[in-house]
């Protein structure tokens, strides 16, 4: 079960330091560290169901399972690493 109530201890100390990670990166590769850090988060909790909520509360609301199957597929962008390697 996701967790939505306040459970970050010094969450200001936290923004300040992902600030300060983001500083110096261009925008793809501010993006492309994003993409990193969320699935490095994702591995950490492990667990579908609650990826799954996060997932929807992230994007805003929850995508009922027939309109994923009639609503065309948005083409994820590459990241730019992935195109210099």
């Amino acid at each position: 079960m996701l967790n939505t109530q306040p459970n970050l201890q010094a969450c200001d100390d936290f923004y300040e330091a992902l600030i300060a990670t983001h500083q110096g990166l261009s925008t793809p590769e501010s993006h492309a560290m994003n993409a990193r850090l969320v699935l490095l988060l994702a591995n950490h909790i492990g667990d579908q169901a609650t990826l799954q909520h996060a997932l929807q509360l992230a994007r805003g609301s929850a995508v009922p399972t027939a309109d994923r199957r009639t609503t065309p597929a948005i083409t994820p962008v590459v990241p730019t690493h992935a195109v210099a390697a």
